[in-house]
């Protein structure tokens, strides 16, 4: 059976229409985590790129966490940007959250995401021994 967990620190999920993270049993604990924005726990959005990119990794791992994992546990990640000169203010969180960890990795720029003010959304895909 599936184990869908929402950790209780970062903003409910958007309409209640799933999970931040899914963990796939037997052998191999596979967690998939949902795009991850920058919204802070009360719902509200940081002022500032470099706050928005902070949060949006803060959320991220908090969703790693919540399936018992950590930065080394994490396989793949895929960003999605809005503007390219934002990337600086997203690797320079990404590098404070991962620290040496180095997992497969894919940036994206898209037109938008769901809400024009969103800059950034990171999602991943963890695993850990079952």
């Amino acid at each position: 059976m599936l184990e869908k967990l929402n950790p209780d620190d970062i903003v409910a999920p958007f309409n209640n229409a799933y999970h931040h993270t899914v963990v796939i049993p037997p052998n191999a604990r596979v967690a998939f985590i949902a795009g991850q924005i920058g919204l802070a726990p009360d719902g509200s959005l940081p002022d500032t790129l470099e706050a928005q990119a902070e949060q949006a990794w803060v959320n991220l791992m908090a969703a790693v966490r919540v399936a018992g994992m950590n930065a080394d546990n994490i396989v793949k990640i895929t960003a999605y940007l809005i503007e390219a000169e934002d990337y600086p203010a997203f690797a320079a969180a990404r590098a404070r959250h991962l620290g040496e960890a180095r997992p497969a990795s894919t940036a994206l720029l898209v037109k938008q995401l769901l809400k024009p003010e969103w800059r950034f959304e990171i999602e991943a895909v963890a695993a850990a021994p079952g």
